[in-house]
């Protein structure tokens, strides 16, 4: 089939190149997609260079699956159209509370999928994606009534322009030069800013609002959440610390072997110096990584956990990916 990536020169849209070429997914002719100021550019796929196409004048009628990685404003404006010709997979947040729109991990609620009312599917917010993954098992054993969280988020999850700044920053730090934040609110190099996204009137910032409201719609509507999302120095992979609580009772050990037989996750988890996983080792990796496993002891059925994944990997462009390879085994694509 022919498939489109919308936001091919982006750091999402690079990334799901990546996995498409480690993927088996038969693709006839492959589209890259992306506004006019990258139009004409060439990237390199299975070999052979691609021409990117200009967005504004994309004919979409040529592809089967549209992958979209180029924020919200471009899916609002473009992915409804899409959608009219092809399937879209959309990597933004526009879609995700959409009711008619399912919000999909596929090895958490793949059966979503069977009900394409707008012919969109939406991927969710990294931090969440890499949370529900580890959660699942838990939640279907136990059943989770309450989740306290608090992320430390990589600068590659808010774009290549904070990316590139935190570089500039270390630089000048080092050289002992004044800096100017441009894409941070503060300093980020060798500093945390507890504020990603808009403030809501609640005091909570978007971000953390999106933790609480996708998890409730992938995993269950019943779980509580709250959440406290940080911006750290860091280039890729989040980090979560993670505080839940049962409505059944646990031990660590089945909670380890649950964790580690379900698709997508892997314990590392020894109590040694160095026995967890941090955001730098799941950098490039596929799995969803939990250490530190071990009993709240403050509160009935308490369990801590420490997640780390490749937010651009594992958190975007994989599970967009997983999305496509699990329609297409299902024969729900173009439905």
């Amino acid at each position: 089939m022919n498939i489109a990536i919308v936001g091919a020169t982006g750091n999402v849209g690079r990334k799901i190149l990546e996995v498409l070429e480690k993927k088996e997914i038969l693709i006839d002719k492959l589209y890259l997609v992306a506004s006019t100021k990258s139009e004409g550019k060439k990237i390199k796929f299975q070999g052979k260079e691609i021409e990117v196409c200009n967005l504004e004048e994309f004919d979409f009628s040529k592809v089967k699956i549209a992958f979209f990685a180029a924020g919200g404003k471009i899916s609002q404006k473009f992915a409804s159209k899409a959608a009219k010709c092809c399937l879209v997979i959309d990597n933004s947040s526009f879609f995700r509370m959409d009711p008619d729109v399912p919000l999909v991990v596929p090895q958490v609620n793949a059966d979503d999928l069977n009900n394409l009312k707008k012919n969109i599917v939406a991927n969710p917010n990294c931090s969440t994606a890499q949370l529900v993954i580890a959660l699942k098992p838990l939640h279907d054993l136990f059943i989770i009534r309450r989740i306290v969280v608090s992320t430390y988020q990589s600068v590659s999850g808010a774009g290549k322009a904070p990316m590139d700044e935190l570089f500039a920053q270390t630089q000048s730090v080092l050289n002992s030069k004044n800096i100017k934040p441009k894409n941070f609110t503060k300093q980020i190099a060798f500093n945390a800013i507890p504020h990603i996204d808009d403030f809501s009137d609640d005091g909570y910032t978007k971000e953390e609002l999106k933790m609480r409201n996708e998890t409730k719609k992938i995993l269950d509507n019943k779980i509580d959440l709250t959440a406290t999302c940080v911006r750290l120095p860091i280039s890729v992979s989040h980090s979560e610390s993670v505080n839940l609580q049962f409505e059944k009772s646990f031990s660590l050990k089945k909670v380890r072997d649950t964790l580690n037989n379900f698709e997508g996750c892997k314990v590392v988890d020894e109590r040694v110096d160095g026995g967890y996983t941090t955001p730098l080792e799941a950098e490039g990796k596929n799995e969803t990584f939990i250490s530190r496993i071990r009993e709240d002891k403050t509160i009935k059925n308490g369990l801590n956990l420490w997640i780390v994944s490749d937010n651009l990997l594992r958190g975007a462009a994989l599970n967009a990916v997983e999305i496509a390879e699990t329609l297409i085994k299902n024969n729900f694509y173009g439905k």
